[in-house]
């Protein structure tokens, strides 16, 4: 009798320390292949959305999703796309994880204004903000273009409808008194913009992108460029109304011919993500790229610390990307 009973107990704490094991694997976050602990998906592929092969977000983007890759183990692709307001729209779709995006945009989306009239966003979620994404109006030295208000009859591109250099273009006319309705606008991405310019079938383009745009330094390479100043009278007056714009300069030399600073305005490139990605895999993602920036190539990866990532962000932060913050002591002014 003593042996059975000795048996049976051996039994019973043997089912149970399996049991144990089986409720308390992966205590230091997901499981590699499906939800976290805290919920969320911790996927083994990422797909990060950029923008257009001439500007600044897809080289930048090629280079931030190989050290995702590199420091998480979630394959990551950086693919082309029409920036901005598409992949916000592509986040709210779940056609995406990760996104970059203009802070304006993206507050827009949250908002359900402009581009998003009717359709608010309310699955997104930021990362952090990367660097200035200056807004400059590009043309020739020969164009007699000097000032926002001779564009006016010009034939200028100005983005795709509700991208957001749409609206940066729509309401720097707007602050000189001006509508869309007073130049001849086209919807031109940044190659096809310069394109135009070096053809003579465009005028002007507003472009908003990181310097040195490469579009532009292409443009820069054929003809003489010029980019038109904002009188800072105008640029006071928009920042006011629009506070996620900032005063910004294109300095001398940016672009080849280019011999004197700029006066202009920025707003702020940042990375969206998915509410659907988990805490851990969010934090696993913030802290490979602010970690590891000074491993890019990119002019911009200069301006991604944590000393700005929180600046300008109007959207909520990803519990995943907080929780790297708050680590390392990074806080929103």
């Amino acid at each position: 009798m003593k042996k059975k009973n000795y048996l049976f107990s051996f039994a019973m704490l043997l089912v149970l320390a399996l049991f144990l094991a089986a409720c308390g694997g992966d205590d230091e976050g997901g499981n590699g292949d499906g939800d976290s602990a805290e919920g969320g998906e911790t996927p083994e592929f990422l797909q990060m959305l950029t923008g257009g092969s001439s500007g600044t977000y897809y080289p930048l983007g090629g280079e931030m999703a190989k050290i995702i890759s590199d420091e998480t183990g979630m394959e990551t692709d950086a693919v082309t796309s029409n920036a901005s307001a598409d992949n916000m729209a592509a986040l709210q779709n779940g056609d995406s994880e990760l996104a970059f995006t203009q802070t304006d945009v993206a507050a827009n989306a949250i908002e359900g204004i402009n581009s998003f009239d009717g359709n608010p966003v309310d699955n997104v979620q930021a990362i952090g903000s990367l660097y200035p994404e200056t807004i400059q109006i590009v043309t020739t030295a020969d164009s007699g273009i000097e000032s926002v208000e001779d564009l006016a009859g010009k034939t200028v591109s100005v983005g795709a409808p509700g991208s957001g250099t749409y609206v940066n273009a729509e309401q720097i006319l707007e602050i000189h008194g001006m509508t869309i309705d007073d130049i001849d606008a086209q919807n031109l991405d940044f190659g096809e913009s310069t394109g135009g310019i070096q053809d003579g079938n465009i005028d002007a383009a507003f472009i908003t992108s990181g310097t040195p745009t490469g579009a532009v330094e292409g443009l820069a390479a054929t003809v003489d460029v010029s980019i038109v100043t904002i009188s800072q009278d105008k640029v006071d007056e928009l920042v006011e109304k629009y506070p996620y714009y900032a005063a910004d300069t294109v300095p001398a030399d940016t672009y080849s011919g280019q011999s004197e600073d700029v006066n202009t305005v920025a707003v702020l490139a940042m990375l969206a993500v998915s509410d659907s990605l988990s805490e851990d895999a969010v934090y696993d993602i913030t802290k490979a790229i602010y970690e590891n920036s000074d491993g890019m190539a990119h002019a911009k990866a200069e301006f991604i610390t944590t000393d700005s990532a929180l600046d300008g962000i109007g959207i909520d932060i990803h519990p995943g990307a907080q929780k790297y913050f708050d680590e390392v002591g990074v806080s929103a002014e």
